[in-house]
């Protein structure tokens, strides 16, 4: 369930914190940890792309036709790096922010605090590039996408 960040605890990672305005809450099941008892590192990439959808929800983008017919975004690169562990049962708050939009692909960054204390968890960059999934080729970005962006995100969206 989305919740907002404005009403985020000081803590750990809060300047960092500042520069979302979006954020989805998600708890750590069981079977999202490892024989240590902590998150898999792997597990991350659900909770991040479980924010993302939110945020495309919460900006009316989520099932829009970007474009014509058969365009869609696909994941071109994705960077994580892991600060602090996560544990069965915390729950964890992902915020999401579009960084940058280019001509043909966005820069999605996100950031996982664990709730209860404000701990920066993991970050993570993803780039994704809008493609014509028959010509399997980068088509531009329309700008009623943009448009929504830009609206959102304000003065901190790179173009």
């Amino acid at each position: 369930m989305p919740v907002e960040v404005a009403s985020a605890a000081m803590g750990a990672g809060e300047v960092e914190r500042a520069r979302f305005r979006f954020s989805a809450t998600t708890r750590v099941a069981f079977s999202d940890t490892d024989a240590q008892g902590i998150v898999y590192y792997g597990r991350y990439l659900p909770y991040f792309d479980l924010a993302r959808v939110e945020y495309h929800r919460k900006l009316g983008l989520l099932g829009m036709d970007i474009g014509e017919q058969g365009h869609e975004f696909v994941m071109r690169a994705c960077t994580i790096e892991y600060l602090a562990p996560a544990v069965f049962d915390d729950l964890i708050e992902v915020c999401i922010r579009t960084a940058r939009l280019g001509r043909t692909s966005t820069t999605i960054e996100g950031a996982a605090y664990r709730s209860r204390d404000g701990v920066l968890l993991v970050t993570a960059a993803q780039t994704l590039v809008l493609v014509d999934l028959e010509e399997r080729n980068a088509v531009l970005i329309p700008d009623s996408y943009r448009g929504t962006i830009r609206a959102f995100e304000g003065e901190a969206l790179e173009v």
